[in-house]
């Protein structure tokens, strides 16, 4: 990338934006069979420091040139993009289709004991979402309907709908007690190893196990998982972090948050998390067992995905959600959120638990732990598709990691965990053209990485604002 490049460039016949339906073709920016993005910046994914006044040669839906002096070739559609910045498609790594629908809560915005938790699955909505905000890949991390979600990529994939690309997880790997009629409760391993093998039949491409599973359970998911080429990554209760390592997971979810292993008392297979977010508050990073389990989780190679925007909601004195997230909500659905979030604000009892929850993702990835990055869309209702993801890389610059090392957390780090780093996650001549232009410079204000323009996904470039207007007020509904 930093070599100065010039190139031959065989014209596509047919432009990849002509494969969607005539319906879509209104949230289309540019599509063109060339494609000169001149005069901007360039954040590569890497980590490494960007670069100015570059030129990105777009054709056949990847990038065929970047560089400071590039051949432009005769006829291409040009794009004077000085003030702008050019990062890589994110790639969020808990991004769910599904989104909790009202249920009765107490003062401090927890479920009523007795209420039932439900979710809806925005399969209009979501994909848009996650697209219009720079999210070009996605893995779902749990899904309730997986045969929608399979539906749903098919649909994307065949141009008929619009959004990321997709990997699918199938359905949770929950055992006894789901606090959700919506999720299937495995009841042994024999179960676990007949429902991977079920789904993975069907295309999904990961699994997550849940919170209530035995040990016996994740063990045989696991080991089935890996025999078809899939990895399992986790929401754990039952089991600690270290002992889902020894098994084999590939990846845990949410972070220390989570990990009941340092609750007095744990007993084996049980989830009793209610003393939890104390215990982690007063747990020591900088020694004994808490720093040995960030050890322990490096040496095996397991990845911590980061879902901070979920868990800032709980902390009252963090902000509210800004005003274009709520405009996408269903007016009930708003109304719900404003009013839980409200009643939270009367308590500040998970501030400890989320500060030290900072202090451990930037100690991990101090340690040479892999740190992914998504948004969870559950919760009390704030953290909605695409407008988490942006907001999870601005917490994980407040988690004092520097713009260039949140936006690579991001991008590159979930590419290279899926399997896919070959074509997507960096900026790199060759690679599939999944892209995204903000105004301003990311790296001098995280903050400028929410002014989106136009969002590239294989080449074709698609209207953020158009997009965000098609759905607005219909968050909850579909």
């Amino acid at each position: 990338m930093r070599r100065l490049l010039v190139f031959s460039l065989v014209l596509c016949s047919v432009a990849v934006g002509q494969q969607l339906a005539p319906e879509l073709k209104v949230f289309v920016h540019v599509d063109a069979p060339v494609i000169a993005l001149t005069h901007v910046k360039v954040i590569d994914g890497t980590g490494e420091p960007g670069l100015l006044d570059q030129t990105v040669i777009i054709s056949g839906g990847k990038i065929q040139a970047i560089g400071a002096s590039v051949l432009i070739p005769q006829g291409a559609h040009i794009l004077d993009l000085k003030g702008h910045t050019v990062i890589p498609g994110l790639v969020g790594m808990h991004d769910h289709l599904f989104y909790p629908l009202p249920s009765d809560r107490d003062p401090k915005g927890k479920r009523v004991p007795g209420s039932m938790a439900l979710y809806g699955e925005m399969a209009y909505s979501f994909p848009r979402l996650y697209l219009a905000n720079g999210v070009t890949t996605i893995r779902t991390t749990g899904s309730l309907e997986t045969y929608t979600d399979l539906q749903v990529k098919k649909l994307i994939d065949s141009g008929k709908a619009i959004g990321p690309k997709m990997n699918v997880t199938g359905p949770y790997l929950e055992g006894a007690g789901a606090y959700t009629p919506q999720m299937y409760q495995l009841s042994g391993p024999d179960d676990a190893r007949e429902t991977v093998n079920y789904w993975a039949d069907r295309g999904v491409g990961s699994f997550k196990a849940y919170m209530n599973i035995t040990h016996a359970e994740l063990a045989a998911a696991v080991e089935a998982a890996h025999k078809r080429g899939i990895k399992v990554t986790g929401h754990l209760c039952s089991i600690g972090f270290r002992e889902a390592a020894a098994i084999g997971i590939d990846d845990l979810e949410h972070g220390l948050v989570v990990d009941t292993e340092f609750n007095p008392g744990k007993k084996p297979d049980v989830c009793e998390n209610s003393k939890t977010e104390d215990t982690i508050a007063a747990l020591d990073l900088n020694s004994g067992p808490g720093r040995e389990m960030i050890r322990d989780l490096v040496q095996h190679k397991v990845a911590i995905t980061s879902t901070l925007p979920v868990f800032e909601q709980f902390v009252p004195s963090q902000p509210n959600v800004p005003q274009r997230v709520l405009d996408v909500l269903a007016p009930e659905f708003r109304a719900d959120y404003l009013a839980t979030r409200a009643r939270r604000a009367q308590s500040n009892d998970f501030a400890a638990a989320y500060a030290k929850e900072l202090e451990f993702e930037r100690a991990f990835v101090r340690a040479g732990g892999t740190l992914l990055a998504g948004l969870d869309p559950t919760g009390m209702g704030g953290t909605v598709a695409g407008f988490g993801d942006l907001r999870e890389v601005e917490l994980l610059v407040s988690a004092k990691l520097t713009p260039l090392e949140a936006i690579h957390i991001a991008t590159q780090n979930g590419a290279d965990f899926l399997g896919v780093g070959d074509k997507v996650g960096t900026i790199a001549m060759g690679k599939q053209a999944d892209l995204v232009v903000v105004k301003g410079d990311p790296d001098k204000d995280i903050a400028n990485i929410e002014n989106i323009e136009i969002v590239f996904k294989d080449g074709v470039g698609y209207d953020s604002a158009k997009l965000i207007e098609s759905v607005k007020g219909t968050v909850g509904l579909h």
